[in-house]
């Protein structure tokens, strides 16, 4: 909560108020004394000092443009708990404006928790300006439900050092799956313990990074329908033939397997590792936390040329909103992140002078005149090599973005097994493997359907 979030307390007005376009009509629904209060949460923890600083700035410079709204923030690490969100929105405690994965969306529609934005959004400046595959994510049956915040997809994150060291072209990373198999194995012959190519196989991460690997081969792991699985496919069998032959005929990915995303960054901050699959997000975390620099770390576009995976976040409203919550928190989204160059994720000047990263090539939430805005504040802001990620802009235009599969986490739950099967027992049986996670997948579907 910031020293600007705590709710004024007035007597309330017998009649109701107009201001700056915020309907007020007593405590009942939000509102007291002609102002508006509304909650909101994903604020960054304590421990984020700068982000913390940046989040409480932005809003209390919100409130001194909208006096007569109130923003009550809630700090959040993880901004969203899947083991507590359900919990959280069956009793319906979630805040008036909420954090959501992309995931999320029908989910929460379904249960009947979401106020219906539709005829509330041709007043937020912004929306027009976004994406339209990221604002058709929170479009259910033709209704808006939620507001993107941010996009990213699924790139493959290479060390240009080994690849020098192992007589590749630093400037010519892989663009297919055979190629990564190539240099993946002239980077682990370098020896000493050094890795071609890692990959996730526990915590459900496998099976997120399988659905990646899947997706960039033109498969998917769910009929459009939604109804029955489809991993048990030529392609599902080439990304697990893939990982086989790498594990286990090449040695390239190395022996410690069941890995999650903190090892392989352990593994590439100390230079140890050539490839893995990320979202940009990860490239300062290799630098912070784990000992990266950034001019050795690359990004190019998902190897296969057919497809990536998106994913990303954005916010909900409640259904016991009233309309002039409702419209301050769409105000409130404006200004803190949908504003190019400006508020929290886009004044890249203030982030710059914090030495914060900036030039990374994603988020990318705008399109047109709002993109070429923000991508130029950026430009000038950047402290990081933008260059090293030029293959990644460039290639990414031509891929086809698919957002992760219904029920994404039982889901991954499932597909984790097989894949680390196949990097565990040289003789895994992939067929059978496959079959058996269809099965399982589909018993999921079948129980999630109302």
């Amino acid at each position: 909560m910031t020293s600007t979030g705590f709710r004024r307390t007035f007597l309330a007005l017998s009649a109701c108020s107009l201001a700056l376009g915020l309907t007020s009509c007593g405590s009942d629904d939000g509102s007291a004394g002609g102002r508006t209060r509304i909650t909101v949460n994903c604020e960054p923890p304590r421990s984020a000092k700068a982000d913390r600083s940046f989040f409480e700035q932005d809003v209390a410079s919100f409130e001194k443009q909208h006096p007569d709204v109130d923003v009550v923030t809630h700090d959040a690490f993880p901004c969203e708990d899947p083991k507590t969100f359900d919990a959280k929105l069956a009793g319906g405690q979630m805040e008036d404006v909420f954090y959501t994965y992309f995931t999320d969306v029908r989910h929460v529609v379904e249960t009947g928790r979401a106020a219906d934005l539709t005829p509330y959004v041709k007043e937020l400046k912004s929306y027009a300006t976004l994406q339209k595959q990221l604002r058709d994510i929170y479009t259910v049956d033709g209704k808006v439900y939620g507001i993107p915040r941010t996009g990213y997809s699924m790139g493959l994150i290479y060390n240009k050092k080994l690849f020098a060291r192992a007589g590749l072209d630093p400037d010519k990373p892989p663009t297919t799956w055979p190629e990564v198999r190539a240099d993946a194995k002239r980077i682990a012959a370098l020896g000493n313990g050094t890795v071609g190519y890692a990959d996730y196989s526990a915590q459900n991460q496998g099976g997120w990074h399988f659905t990646a690997e899947l997706y960039s081969q033109g498969g998917d792991v769910v009929a459009p329908d939604g109804r029955k699985a489809t991993v048990d496919t030529p392609e599902g069998h080439a990304v697990l033939r893939n990982l086989h032959d790498m594990r286990w005929t090449d040695n390239s990915m190395g022996s410690k397997q069941l890995l999650v995303i903190n090892d392989v960054q352990q593994m590439m901050g100390a230079g140890g590792l050539g490839m893995y699959l990320s979202a940009p997000d990860n490239i300062p975390v290799l630098v912070k936390e784990k000992g990266g620099n950034y001019h050795d770390l690359a990004l190019a576009p998902m190897p296969g040329g057919r497809g990536t995976l998106v994913g990303g976040d954005g916010y909900m409203f409640s259904k016991k909103d009233t309309p002039a919550q409702i419209r301050a928190g769409l105000q409130w989204l404006d200004h803190m992140f949908l504003t190019p160059g400006r508020g929290f994720l886009g004044d890249y000047a203030r982030a710059r002078k914090k030495n914060a990263p900036v030039g990374l090539p994603e988020p990318r939430l705008f399109t047109g005149a709002a993109d070429a805005r923000d991508q130029q504040v950026k430009k000038a802001n950047a402290n990081v090599p933008v260059g090293n990620y030029q293959s990644f802009v460039d290639g990414n235009h031509t891929l086809r973005p698919k957002v992760e599969p219904p029920n994404a986490q039982q889901i991954y739950s499932v597909l984790d097994g097989v894949v680390s099967a196949v990097l565990t027992k040289q003789d895994a049986d992939i067929d059978q493997l496959l079959k058996d996670a269809s099965g399982k997948i589909d018993g999921i579907l079948a129980r999630s359907r109302p």
